[in-house]
């Protein structure tokens, strides 16, 4: 953590939306937040809604595999979720690598502050 890579580590239950999270996650100075699915609706709640920061939240497969595979709303749609998912997995591919090295690969607590401080010593 001395390193400024992670700025801020928060620990939740299996049970909790991640959507509910993003007040504790970001801290002000964002210009762009990426997101998968989970996140779908959160430039709406209170206290992002009229923000200055841009939502790149990756849709939901549904709302473009209905439409037929030929169109160009098809196309389009899938053309920007895959720059999306590109740019996710930039993010996301250290954070898979530091869970292996550190072996935090499983949860073997039931306690949710002994899995934080586990993954955060």
């Amino acid at each position: 953590m001395e390193s400024g890579l992670v700025k801020h580590v928060h620990g939740t239950a299996a049970n909790v939306a991640d959507a509910t999270q993003v007040a504790e996650l970001l801290h002000g100075d964002e210009d762009a937040v990426y997101a998968d699915a989970g996140y779908t609706g959160v430039e709406k709640r209170e206290g992002h809604a009229g923000g200055e920061v841009i939502w790149q939240i990756a849709a939901r497969r549904s709302t473009y595999t209905a439409l037929p595979k030929r169109s160009l709303i098809y196309k389009g749609k899938r053309r920007i979720e895959l720059a999306k998912a590109q740019t996710q997995a930039k993010v996301e591919h250290p954070f898979r690598v530091i869970k292996r090295q550190v072996g935090y690969g499983k949860t073997r607590f039931r306690d949710m502050v002994k899995n934080t401080a586990q993954l955060t010593t």
